[in-house]
């Protein structure tokens, strides 16, 4: 025979500390593939909009509406050896590259020392040289990333001195800076605080003990 089985259920700030607690670790596990990340990735191609570089975009699986592509931009984290990030692409001389991404992260000096960088590499190779950037292996960092620089001039020409290894360079900086921003997302997003505020914001209720309820 049915029986009606009453519960009292509370809001989170009415959850003791520890209650609170276990709470924000049901919150963390429940929004784990949420997908956090977009909004960084959404940020890195701007970035590498101005640079010059174009990532690599592949379709999505089945479920998703047709049509739609990622891009191939991978990491792994926080806190193992061998975490990193990594992306897929290529690229080529942007004028103005070094004013671009100034007026777009005016306060990022290490995205303007990329810029420079990749702009010193251009300019005694007449401006000329491309790259292709893949990623090889199940690890997801920077040294995962492959390259072929190559000069696109109308006859064979040989690329300037160390130029070649300074684009290199430019690129896994770039890719060290993007796993920092994914970092640094990862850490405010999971933070007690933003937790908080999230289970709040969607009336989430709970057993006295920080149990979900519902």
């Amino acid at each position: 025979m049915p029986k009606v089985i009453e519960i009292t259920v509370y809001t989170f700030d009415e959850l003791t500390e520890r209650a609170q607690s276990r709470a924000r670790d049901w919150y963390r596990t429940a929004s784990a593939n949420d997908e956090w990340w977009n909004f960084v990735y959404e940020d890195f191609e701007a970035v590498c909009a101005c640079l010059g570089i174009e990532i690599k975009r592949v379709p999505i699986n089945r479920s998703k509406p047709a049509g739609a592509r990622r891009p191939c931009i991978w990491f792994s984290g926080f806190s193992h050896q061998g975490d990193g990030a990594c992306f897929e692409g290529s690229w080529r001389y942007a004028k103005g590259m070094c004013k671009d991404i100034r007026a777009y992260a005016p306060t990022d000096t290490q995205l303007h020392e990329i810029a420079d960088q990749l702009h010193t590499s251009q300019k005694p190779n007449f401006y000329q040289l491309t790259a292709d950037i893949s990623q090889s292996g199940r690890y997801h960092h920077e040294y995962t990333m492959r390259f072929t620089i190559e000069r696109d001039a109308p006859t064979y020409r040989d690329i300037a001195g160390d130029t070649e290894e300074a684009v290199i360079e430019a690129m896994r900086a770039l890719a060290r800076w993007l796993y920092r921003r994914l970092e640094a997302e990862y850490e405010f997003q999971t933070s007690d605080e933003q937790v908080a505020d999230m289970i709040t914001a969607n009336d989430y209720t709970f057993t006295a003990t920080g149990q979900r309820f519902g």
